[in-house]
């Protein structure tokens, strides 16, 4: 059972992001001005504030089963640093195959210094707008077999389609992912509200 101020929080988070989403869409000429408002009630009403997305692969185990997994992402219109934090693990458009996706986590954002390991590699700050995201499964060879930001550089924080707030890794096997303290408590509610394992295993492709 959802407690009510938990729902009250749950209202007050999808008001916000239907109003940023409704003003992103006016701002590319998606809608006009009189049709901002209607597009914002629309999406608070009938809208959800996470989607469903199946991957695979051993870069973000044990995080995400080698052999697959249902991840329950919350949408982010505008990932700015104030919506996505350094820690969490994020959805984002693969870099060297723009209509696939990544999971991975979210390690620096723009003004951090990136120091790397091999003596060979110059140091660098993050530019605005940039971030670095790195696998979690520590055992793989970084430019090899990990296919992050050792291998492909800094990625635009546009290509941030949303953080993963739910895995299920199979039937017995499920649980929120540990992000920042920052967004777990920012997706509290969402979870409470939208989490649907039935629905998650359905698309699982198991």
């Amino acid at each position: 059972m959802v407690s009510l101020s938990t729902w009250v929080r749950y209202a007050a988070t999808k008001f916000e992001y239907s109003v940023v989403l409704g003003w992103k869409k006016y701002n590319v000429g998606q809608i006009n001005g009189g049709q901002l408002s209607d597009a914002i009630w629309k999406n608070f009403f009938q809208g959800k504030l996470t989607f469903l997305h199946w991957t695979k692969g051993e870069q973000m185990a044990p995080t995400v089963a080698g052999d697959g997994g249902t991840l329950l992402v919350r949408k982010l219109p505008f990932p700015a640093p104030t919506q996505v934090f350094v820690g969490d693990v994020v959805l984002l458009k693969d870099p060297e195959k723009p209509s696939d996706y990544l999971v991975r986590r979210l390690a620096a954002i723009e003004g951090y210094e990136m120091v790397s390991t091999d003596e060979k590699d110059t140091p660098f700050i993050l530019e605005k707008d940039q971030c670095w995201v790195l696998s979690d499964n520590e055992s793989l060879k970084p430019k090899q077999e990990a296919r992050d930001s050792r291998l492909f550089g800094p990625v635009p924080m546009t290509d941030i389609v949303g953080r993963v707030v739910y895995a299920l890794r199979s039937a017995v096997d499920h649980g929120p992912v540990l992000n920042s303290r920052l967004a777990m408590n920012q997706d509290s509610s969402v979870l409470a509200v939208e989490l649907d394992i039935d629905e998650m295993a359905k698309g699982a492709k198991m």
